[in-house]
């Protein structure tokens, strides 16, 4: 049964699977940022509020989510549920060897770990941000979720591992030649990186700042 407790959680966990928050998934939509409020699920004495077909659909089309994968985060019943523990690190120790497969999946025991919702992605890691490289959109402290099987687009922020280090930037563009990266610090200049010093690229999926 499709419970009013069940449609709301399944909401919260399609959110956070795909790296939002409720608010951001409702602006994902094209929606207004409060839509799916813990506030506006009950109304005037506690009458309970359902989020509207249209609402679901402009969720499901936003996140590329299957009405089935959202039947079925309804069947759990409580978005906490749906957890997994990912590999963890500070990002000034990613910067070591033989912490990454060539494919920038970790593979050393240094790695600890921290609960998060599930993503559906084996290949996801979080890293814990050491440096103002990438102030004001990330500080000292916020964790990001990265993701090497994540298609990157143009204006994507992502994890660049190179010979000179493992930053936080924002895609441009890239050939064969070379890649273009912006800072996300106005205080740094933007990179253009020789293709063949980069071992890999992968997308920032979800932030927690």
């Amino acid at each position: 049964m499709l419970s009013h407790k069940k449609i709301w959680s399944a909401i919260d966990a399609l959110a956070a699977r795909r790296g939002h928050s409720a608010s951001g998934l409702a602006k994902a939509a094209g929606l207004d940022p409060t839509t799916f409020n813990k506030s506006k699920r009950l109304g005037p004495e506690g009458r309970l509020r359902w989020p509207s077909t249209e609402s679901l659909s402009r969720i499901l089309t936003a996140t590329g989510a299957t009405l089935d994968e959202f039947v079925e985060l309804t069947a759990r019943g409580n978005a906490r549920a749906a957890q997994q523990s990912l590999p963890f690190l500070k990002l000034k120790d990613a910067t070591k060897k033989k912490v990454f497969d060539g494919e920038g999946r970790p593979v050393s025991k240094a790695w600890g770990k921290i609960a998060f919702p599930d993503l559906a992605d084996p290949a996801a890691f979080a890293l814990e941000i050491t440096n103002d490289g990438a102030a004001p959109s990330f500080h000292i402290g916020d964790v990001v979720v990265v993701s090497p099987a994540a298609k990157v687009k143009r204006g994507n922020c992502v994890v660049v591992k190179s010979k000179d280090g493992c930053s936080v930037l924002r895609f441009v563009r890239q050939n064969a030649k070379r890649v273009e990266l912006k800072s996300l610090n106005p205080d740094l200049p933007d990179r253009v990186v020789n293709r063949s010093d980069v071992h890999w690229i992968a997308r920032i999926v979800w932030a927690r700042c």
